[in-house]
């Protein structure tokens, strides 16, 4: 009987520590974390459209994000024509003031809209964006966020697209999730501030 009992207890000490072998590997597997760390602005952009299947799954991610009371305020319009890319391009350089492509040549918009009958509108669709760009970076393209997509759709011109694009009512522009495929280096994190956190004990 106590041989038994003490095979027992072996047997259950191997599958525990195979199973926290397991979870150990999974947590080194799982690169999320790095993602997280890794993800830096692109501001250059090779001319080639990426496949659809990426951008499905950007967009797909940013659905994702969190929102107040999980109410989903956002829209994302994912952006691949090119003359309707071309004229955003063009009514967010003139809101800066510029004549340059303000997309730094990125093939794709995702515009962030939210609706502004919900209190947490901004932050929902703030977070929409970081969950875009984030899931970039894990696909394998560039991303950065373009800001000016409030003025843009505030304007005649930005309210005659969201009508067209089928969008009623109040809504305004959080920001551009432009992405592509980076045609520059990717630029080394800074080093973070040493009071960036606080520990409270």
């Amino acid at each position: 009987m106590k041989l038994n009992s003490l095979i027992t207890i072996i047997l259950i000490m191997g599958l525990a520590s195979c199973s926290n072998t397991k979870t150990e590997n999974s947590m080194a597997e799982n690169n999320a974390l790095e993602v997280l760390k890794s993800r830096r602005s692109i501001r250059s952009y090779q001319d080639k459209m990426p496949e659809k299947e990426l951008i499905a799954q950007i967009v797909e991610a940013g659905t994702y994000a969190p929102t107040g009371m999980g109410k989903q305020s956002p829209i994302i319009v994912a952006v691949t024509n090119r003359d309707t890319r071309d004229q955003l391009a063009e009514m967010n350089a003139k809101i800066m003031g510029v004549n340059t492509d303000p997309f730094y040549g990125a093939p794709v918009v995702l515009v962030v809209l939210a609706d502004k009958q919900y209190p947490t509108y901004l932050y929902d669709g703030s977070l929409v964006m970081g969950n875009l760009m984030n899931a970039a970076q894990a696909v394998g393209l560039g991303s950065c966020w373009i800001h000016r997509a409030k003025e843009v759709f505030e304007t005649p011109e930005g309210k005659a697209l969201l009508k067209e694009w089928g969008i009623e009512g109040d809504y305004e522009g959080i920001g551009n999730c432009i992405i592509g495929y980076s045609a520059q280096e990717t630029p080394q994190a800074k080093p973070r501030k040493p009071d960036y956190v606080r520990y409270i004990e």
